[in-house]
């Protein structure tokens, strides 16, 4: 038996559906909603998170926003604590290599989990200590096409739940739904200089969103050794998988090389992550092109 319903929200396709299903009554309300921010995200998401906060306060619910501190600024800190980001290097040697994803653990588990064992009643200001028998059911927004990423729940305080799965919903269903709802557009969560962009994401952000872009461009020759803690990288480092400046990455075109080594990459999912990068951007639980959080 669970003491709180709490609902890990991302602000995407699949937690968006989640919101409006509980609305309509297909889902039962939750008692808390957790939205971690990296304190990079486009402007179109914290949009979404606000317009998600007005839907959440009309149904009694409230929505908590965590954070860890600001990924970009803490990413290029020497002073700061490194959390390693996916960055396409080079090395020395010619050869490819690819960095660790620590970022989605250290900025957003770490500060979901906190506020949930704060919910559960552990003590301040650490919030470390669950008070015996204290549990939580944690909502996560795996879609059906997601099932092969669903494990329980490693945290003794947590039960982890997945209402799309429980409803056979697959993110296209989600989009479908949203569609009929009249929610309009769903931007997907990421970081604005999120490695796994696709070519598409790196396009709209250099068209539709110029000081957005010309933020990751900064960034992007910013972490060339590796940011923080450069002196510890082997070769350089780069938010394009061509392994090239963005300001120049070939990000209006791809060829049919790019397409069969991006199908290789994923070993035959239904995605193409040149083009299209990770669909469903940076969940917590769900980012499909790294290893699993």
């Amino acid at each position: 038996m669970s003491d709180l319903r709490i609902f890990s929200c991302g602000a995407g396709v699949q937690s968006t559906a989640i919101a409006l299903l509980m609305r309509d009554g297909t889902l039962p309300l939750v008692d808390h909603v957790i939205f971690a921010d990296t304190g990079w995200e486009p402007a179109s998401v914290y949009a979404q998170v606000d317009r998600l906060a007005v839907l959440f306060d009309e149904l009694g619910i409230p929505l908590h926003r965590v954070s860890q501190g600001n990924l970009r600024a803490d990413a290029i800190d020497p002073e700061h604590r490194f959390a390693s980001v996916p960055y396409f290097v080079r090395n020395p040697d010619g050869s490819d290599g690819m960095g660790r994803r620590q970022c989605t653990s250290e900025y957003k588990l770490a500060p979901i989990n906190r506020k949930v064992r704060e919910l559960l009643g552990a003590a301040a200001p650490k919030f470390r200590r669950v008070p015996k028998g204290r549990r939580a059911e944690q909502w996560i927004g795996f879609s059906t096409d997601e099932v092969g990423r669903v494990s329980p729940s490693r945290v003794q305080y947590l039960t982890a739940r997945h209402p799309l799965l429980d409803l056979g919903m697959s993110r296209r269903d989600c989009g479908r739904y949203l569609e009929q709802a009249g929610w309009g557009d769903t931007a997907k969560s990421a970081c604005i200089g999120c490695p796994y962009h696709g070519n598409r994401a790196w396009r709209e952000l250099r068209d539709e969103h110029p000081a957005e872009w010309a933020d990751a461009v900064a960034f992007d020759a910013a972490i060339r050794k590796g940011g923080a803690r450069g002196e510890h990288l082997r070769g350089e480092a780069f938010l394009h998988r061509s392994r090239i400046p963005l300001s120049i990455a070939p990000i209006d075109r791809w060829t049919r090389g790019d397409k069969a080594e991006a199908q290789a990459e994923v070993q035959g999912d239904l995605f193409d992550l040149v083009e299209d990068g990770d669909p469903d951007g940076c969940s917590p639980y769900g980012c499909r092109s790294g290893t699993a959080a």
